[in-house]
């Protein structure tokens, strides 16, 4: 199990209580504002993050990172949840993550987005898959400007668990993500300082709960239940009319502003609120 909270980064914050009052989707021609954040801008971000988190129903996470270097000898479905988990923390013990994309919706149903770029990796020393470091390249991923640049995990996780309002399960925040079994693994890692991750799945479901709460959805899931969408969460998220969102359209907070986008817009329309039965299952690992 993950040590207790390390002590306060910044001093405690006080977010209002949970609140059961329906949340109005806004219309999907509506952009989204991504907030870039570097070494530079860290503090102010931190801050508006905060501010804007005060009034978050919805978060939504996605994380970069270079690659698998651990692969299942077989069909990764073929696989029962347990080796799945093994591998996926095989590969989220050795490796850095490279950006975290954090969205997050508010009780008006207003949307901001931050994307922290991070300085830890270094491509001659850290182990990497190339294929993903050039797909993630051919996006806009600058891994060199971001060791030279970013913020380092560490300070981003103290930020997160101890300062920005979110890492705090009694608020019963509903937690999104999209194929979000890394996601999450790599948010886990990100917040607990770095440590490893649990060593079996129950303890893996128990730290989700301990530091997101029991409301935590993968889009993936849901979306794979309706038939008329198509596959992949940029095409889902055009096919239901949003708009990319401004200044990174194409990098991890860009994904984390889809997920939570197609959660809401399925949660409010063809799901019709029913969510609940997809609590807590994460693409690749429960299914």
């Amino acid at each position: 199990m993950f040590p207790p909270p390390p002590a306060s980064f910044y001093g405690n914050v006080h977010p209002p209580p949970p609140s059961n009052d329906p949340v109005p989707v806004p219309p999907p021609h509506v952009p989204v504002l991504v907030h870039p954040v570097w070494a530079w801008s860290f503090h102010q971000e931190a801050a508006s993050l905060r501010h804007f988190a005060e009034g978050a129903r919805y978060v939504a996470v996605n994380v970069h990172y270079p690659g698998l270097v651990h692969h299942p000898g077989k069909d990764q479905d073929a696989l029962t949840a347990e080796k799945r988990y093994a591998i996926l923390k095989a590969n989220v013990d050795a490796l850095k993550p490279l950006q975290v994309g954090i969205a997050v919706c508010d009780r008006d149903g207003k949307s901001e987005a931050w994307e922290f770029n991070l300085r830890d990796f270094r491509r001659h020393s850290d182990w990497h898959d190339e294929n993903s470091l050039a797909y993630l390249a051919g996006r806009g991923l600058d891994v060199d400007t971001f060791a030279n640049h970013g913020v380092d995990a560490w300070s981003l996780g103290a930020m997160l668990l101890s300062y920005s309002g979110l890492i705090a399960p009694w608020r019963g925040l509903s937690w999104v993500t999209y194929t979000g079994a890394y996601h999450v693994a790599y948010l886990l890692k990100i917040v607990t300082g770095g440590c490893p991750l649990p060593n079996d799945l129950a303890g893996f479901v128990g730290a989700v709960r301990h530091f997101l709460g029991d409301q935590v959805y993968d889009v993936a899931g849901m979306a794979a239940e309706c038939p008329k969408l198509p596959v992949g969460l940029e095409r889902i998220a055009a096919h239901l009319g949003f708009h990319p969102p401004w200044n990174s359209p194409r990098l991890a907070a860009a994904a984390g502003v889809r997920a939570l986008q197609v959660f809401r817009s399925l949660e409010d329309g063809e799901l019709r609120g029913k969510v609940s039965r997809y609590r807590g299952l994460l693409q690749g690992l429960h299914h």
